[in-house]
């Protein structure tokens, strides 16, 4: 198993987040050392940022950040739009060779970096470059999440596409509620893309506010990602 993924969505809005910490807490829960690390976040100003939330879904199992925040959160800009334009209104330059070092030291303290990358596929940090590049040059398997809902078809589809051109492995697509849906448009839009595609699809996710009913539902995803089987000791671990 690599010793991380890249955590891409097929817009901003879908659940990223949320899935990057699910991810972590799987594996932490199965004895591997996992850290998040989100490259690049707008918006950042008077929010709480992803990581910290990253860490509130890990409930008490809270990876030891403070010493590490630098690698884990290279870039916090405010204004909430794409990187290059966010970077570029507080005259800073979004370094790949920074983001690739951070990613490499914790790569090396940790077992698994789940990294969580910014709004969609092809989001650019600046004129020329492109964060699912970066994602590339460190040779990261890329996982896919889709906010299903109406248009979700299309843009799975596109990113598929876009990640197939690069040469970059795919690891699944994951189709996520991020509201309640109807049924008909929710089945239907991860088994089309799988008929389309070829591609190893998951979902839906269900709607769940609830974080711990929301991992439970969660599970079943994370055992196809890393070829985990049923049963055994990884099952009884999940009911305690």
């Amino acid at each position: 198993m690599t010793n991380g993924i890249f955590v891409t969505g097929t817009d901003t809005g879908v659940g990223k987040t949320v899935i990057c910490a699910l991810l972590v807490r799987y594996l932490r829960q199965r004895g591997l050392n996992a850290v998040t690390q989100k490259w690049v976040e707008t918006g950042a100003r008077g929010k709480s940022n992803e990581i910290r939330l990253h860490r509130r879904l890990l409930g008490s199992d809270v990876p030891p950040y403070s010493d590490i925040s630098g690698d884990v959160s290279p870039y916090l800009l405010d204004f909430p739009s794409s990187p290059h334009l966010a970077a570029g209104l507080q005259r800073r330059r979004i370094s790949a060779s920074r983001i690739k070092a951070g990613f490499k030291r914790l790569s090396m303290r940790f077992d698994f970096v789940a990294v969580e990358g910014t709004g969609g596929l092809l989001v650019p940090f600046n004129r020329k470059g492109l964060i699912v590049d970066i994602a590339g040059e460190l040779g990261l398997p890329v996982l896919i999440v889709a906010g299903n809902r109406l248009g979700a078809i299309n843009h799975t589809l596109l990113t598929l596409e876009a990640l197939k051109t690069r040469g970059l492995i795919i690891k699944g697509v994951i189709f996520n509620n991020t509201r309640p849906m109807n049924p008909l448009i929710a089945n239907d839009n991860p088994s089309i893309v799988k008929a389309q595609s070829g591609a190893d699809v998951m979902g839906p996710l269900p709607y769940r506010r609830n974080a711990e009913s929301l991992y439970g539902h969660f599970i079943p995803f994370a055992r196809r990602l890393f070829g985990a089987k049923d049963g055994g000791e990884d099952e009884r671990e999940d009911r305690r």
